[in-house]
Parts: C-alpha cells; sequence; structure tokens
C-alpha cells in the first residue's frame, strides 16, 4: 500500500485495508445514480454525473491517446497533466493565461487585461469547478446603483485564506496583511503564529496586523499577547483540501524566524495533528470558543470547516456552542500545504458545503446568529456571487492574491524585492479586490 494512502487511513481512524473496505466515508462527486448503485451502494452523492456509457467512451479515448503517438518501436505516453498544468491534458482553474492575464492586469492597471482574465478564469472554472454549470440570469430592469453597497463596504467582507508564515514567506505574508488593512478588508495569520512587532506596533499606512488570528491544532505561537490583538478569533477544524488529515512544516524549512513565531526550534519538522486533542465533541469545542472569547472579549469567534456532506448538523453544533462565525473550505484551497492524496481525492467543492450550512442553519433557526464565509479558488465576481447566491455573507481569496503579488505558482518567496517594487504588490492587491467587487 502507498504510504500516502495509509497515512490517510491512519489520520481517519482507519488502521486496517479489512476496515476500510466499504466505509463510505467520503462522498461521490460527478457519478451518476446507477454507477453509485452497481459500484458502490449507500454512498452520498447528491449532483449525480456520468454513466457507464460515458465511462466507457472515456476509456476508449484515453487508450487511444496512448497509442496514437510513437517513436520507432517505443510507446510514449502522454502527460495527461493531472498533477500539474500540461497543454492539451486535463484542465486547471490556475492555468497559465489566467496567470499571465491577471498580472498583466494588475501591474498595468489594465481594465481590458482584466476582462480578458475574467474571460479566461471563467473557461477554467467552467472546466474545473462545479460552480462552473451555472449561469447568471440578468434582469431585464438594472438596478440603481445607488440600492447596490458601495465597493468600500463590499471589500469589508473579504478575506485572505489562513496562509501560515512558514508556508508562504515572511515578505508575503506581510504584503498580504497591509495590501488587505489598507482596504479595509482582514488578513488571516493561518496556523504560524504571528511576530509581535507586526501588531504591537502599527503604522498607519503600513499596518502589518493580521486582523484575523488562527488557532490550530498545533497552537503554534499562540500566546496571549496574540490572542488578545485580533478582530477574529479562528479555531480550525479541518482544511478544505486536506479533511482529515494535519499539517506538516518539514524541518528544513524551520528557520531561525520562523521557529521564533511558532515556539519552536529552528530545523525541527512541525507537525499540526489532525484533531484538537483537546475537542473530541461539540462540548469540547464550545469550551474552547468560551476560552477564547475570555482572552479576547471583543474578538468574533470563528470556526473553520471543511465541505463535506454532513457539514451543516456540525455548523448547528458550532452555531449552539456560541460561536459567531463558520468558514466552509473547500477542496480547492490550502493545496500548497497537501499531499496529492488529499487535494485528489478528499474533500468537496465550497458550494455543496456553503449550500447545506446555510439550508441547516435557517432549519433549525440559527442563521441569524452566524456569519458565513466561502473559501477556496474564488477568482472572479461570479464566484463571489454563486457563494452570496448560496448563503455566503463573506468570501476569502488565497491563490488570487498570490498570483497579483506575482507568484507563478512556483515561487517560493519574495524576499529580495526592492520597497518600490514592494509597493507595487500592494497596490497589485488592492486593484484585484476592487476590479471584483
Amino acid at each position: 500500500m502507498e504510504t500516502g494512502i495509509a497515512k490517510v487511513m491512519a489520520k481517519m481512524g482507519i488502521s486496517t485495508l479489512q476496515s476500510y473496505k466499504g466505509a463510505q466515508i467520503f462522498e461521490a462527486v460527478g457519478l451518476a445514480e446507477e454507477v453509485i448503485d452497481k459500484c458502490f451502494k449507500g454512498t452520498a452523492s447528491r449532483i449525480g454525473g456520468v454513466t457507464f456509457k460515458v465511462l466507457a467512451q472515456e476509456a476508449f479515448e484515453r487508450h487511444a491517446l496512448t497509442y496514437q503517438d510513437r517513436e520507432s518501436d517505443n510507446l510514449v505516453l502522454r502527460n495527461p497533466g493531472q498533477f500539474h498544468w500540461r497543454s492539451g491534458g486535463e484542465k486547471h482553474i490556475n492555468d497559465p493565461l489566467s496567470i499571465g492575464n491577471l498580472q498583466e492586469a494588475v501591474k498595468n492597471n489594465s481594465k481590458s487585461a482584466y476582462e480578458r482574465y475574467v474571460e479566461s478564469a471563467m473557461e477554467s472554472v467552467r472546466g474545473c469547478a462545479l460552480r462552473g454549470q451555472l449561469d447568471l440570469v440578468y434582469s431585464d430592469v438594472p438596478i440603481d446603483i445607488a440600492e447596490v453597497e458601495p465597493a468600500a463596504e463590499i471589500v469589508k467582507r473579504f478575506a485572505t485564506g489562513a496562509m501560515s508564515f512558514g508556508s508562504i514567506s515572511s515578505e508575503a505574508h506581510t504584503t498580504l496583511a497591509i495590501a488587505m488593512n489598507r482596504i479595509g478588508a482582514k488578513s488571516n495569520t493561518g496556523e504560524g503564529g504571528e511576530n509581535p512587532e507586526r501588531y504591537l506596533d502599527q503604522d498607519a499606512m503600513f499596518n502589518k496586523r493580521s486582523a484575523i488570528k488562527q488557532v490550530a491544532s498545533g497552537r503554534f505561537g499562540v500566546t496571549i499577547s496574540y490572542l488578545a490583538n485580533a478582530d477574529d478569533l479562528q479555531i480550525k477544524m479541518a482544511q478544505g483540501a486536506k479533511p482529515g488529515e494535519g499539517g506538516e512544516l518539514p524541518g528544513y524549512k524551520v528557520t531561525k524566524d520562523i521557529a521564533e513565531t511558532r515556539h519552536s526550534v529552528p530545523l525541527v519538522g512541525l507537525i499540526s495533528p489532525p484533531p484538537h486533542h483537546d475537542i473530541y465533541s461539540i462540548e469540547d469545542l464550545a469550551e474552547l470558543i468560551y476560552d477564547l472569547k475570555c482572552a479576547n472579549p471583543t474578538a468574533r469567534i470563528s470556526v473553520k470547516l471543511v465541505s463535506e456532506v454532513g457539514v451543516g448538523v456540525v455548523a448547528s453544533g458550532v452555531a449552539k456552542g456560541k460561536a459567531e462565525h463558520i468558514t466552509i473550505s473547500g477542496h480547492d484551497g490550502g493545496t500548497g500545504a497537501s499531499s496529492w492524496t488529499g487535494i485528489k481525492s478528499a474533500g468537496l467543492p465550497w458550494e455543496l458545503g456553503v449550500s447545506e450550512t446555510h439550508q441547516t442553519l435557517v432549519l433549525n433557526n440559527l442563521r441569524s446568529r452566524i456569519v458565513l464565509q466561502a473559501d477556496g479558488q474564488l477568482r472572479t465576481g461570479f464566484d463571489v456571487v454563486v457563494a452570496a447566491c448560496l448563503g455566503a455573507d463573506e468570501f476569502g481569496f488565497s491563490t488570487a492574491p498570490l498570483i497579483a503579488m506575482g507568484c507563478t505558482m512556483m515561487r517560493v518567496s519574495s524576499r529580495f524585492l526592492s520597497v518600490s517594487e514592494r509597493l507595487e504588490e500592494f497596490n497589485n492587491i488592492s486593484f484585484l479586490c476592487r476590479n471584483v467587487t
């Protein structure tokens, strides 16, 4: 058995293949009822999808692709682009054309380039995401702009995803915080903590304080000072791209600065366990929510959940535990620190999780208590509209701001940028947020 699969099984509390078979711990996405009844009887499947006929056709197409290119007598196998984008291969939301268009738009403050980005991004979304199957129906009578919330207010509903200092560089992490503070939105520390200098010494134009402080299972960097200097305190119960798995920062990545921020030792690997070892029930979670309210009475308490079948019931328990905010994380998010087994084989689109959470909270008369956030590869105004229609009040962006800063989806650090280039990055992220509104 592959090591990666064995780890996933262990983290889900399944230690033998015998107990894994037929456990039905996943939901099927994109399979028709006839396939489910024949092969995965009893497995949850809410949206339907391909039939046996389509599966057979795809098998013949893969066979044809395998044998159509030959060099002498040697078989040449095409790279299907399952893990990384390849021309002619599987579609990816983050394809080179979309990345190039967005970076051109923010660098030149170009509306035309942004329109090209939206066009290419929408093409990718239609090929990759569940929301891509939806179309907007426009009214014949436009709404008066005076009745629409101004952009300066809309951006207050935006937040960056929980990308920790360690998973991205200190420079990128700080840039996100400054940019979001400038436009009135919020940045999220992730589970890596935050250097006290960033929130104790706040410059009006270069405020490096992240408004959302995360409390994860490893409790890295969590101090009373850290908790007291937050607008939101977020308890990370799960992550969309790797539900049931914890996080791991290899030792060679743990620099002196990262170790100091996380209150650890340089070059020693840091592991976030899959569960919080003090939370095994809703009652346990309610205790932590109470403790965080005592540590910072003015902060809004948020709980990050993963999109999965049944998440609405969990969200109801979170609401009854007196949290004020819930983030539903989709399978597209958090891919920078996730294994391929998690990214490709676990998690669900946030569209399903947000919709279920909203409806379940309404049915239990709890919706008015909770602010609901959608998180996971939100890229354009279309994504924001769909999330809002499904019940979201706030919206998390992660990959798009990184691309706006200059990330090519392979970049590790922006350590050597000059002050003028750093100012340009702030403006780039601001441009992205303004145009999404």
